[in-house]
């Protein structure tokens, strides 16, 4: 990746549907090299995909919980991981330093379906010895970015 690849990740990190043309604008180069250039961070793996941020409000998801699952048997890590992956409402898992092991982030309708989840889903995942749940109340900042600067060429 050098100067050009960095400056164009950037760009696309503030608006991922910005036009090509607008990305040679910027950088100064011709539409179809932009285009070269962001196939070859596709297919490379430095860009991983494009993602639409929906507002939670409009689709009856706004609570955030974060839970942290402590398990039973370490050798568990993956296969739990999984488990909680694939609940519609999880949207994060993380695998964690220190005695919880796994955290996930949710985002539910209420309590009602928080609890739910935790009782028929969560709870139920074999090795999984507790759980203690953190709902937000507000937040200031959810992003995917990646801060970039030279330091990343």
């Amino acid at each position: 990746m050098d100067k050009t690849d960095l400056q164009i990740v950037q760009i696309l990190q503030k608006k991922a549907r910005i036009p090509n043309v607008e990305v040679s604008r910027t950088i100064g180069m011709a539409p179809s090299a932009v285009l070269e250039r962001i196939k070859k961070l596709e297919a490379s793996g430095i860009i991983q995909g494009y993602e639409v941020r929906l507002n939670p409000d409009m689709f009856n998801c706004a609570m955030v919980a974060f839970i942290h699952i402590q398990v039973a048997d370490p050798a568990c890590f993956t296969r739990i991981g999984r488990t909680l992956a694939a609940i519609d409402q999880v949207q994060e898992v993380h695998y964690l330093a220190g005695q919880d092991c796994l955290m996930a982030k949710l985002r539910v309708k209420d309590n009602k379906e928080l609890e739910t989840i935790l009782r028929t889903r969560i709870n139920n995942i074999e090795a999984v010895v507790s759980t203690r749940t953190h709902i937000v109340l507000s937040s200031f900042k959810e992003s995917a970015k990646i801060m970039l600067d030279k330091t990343h060429l």
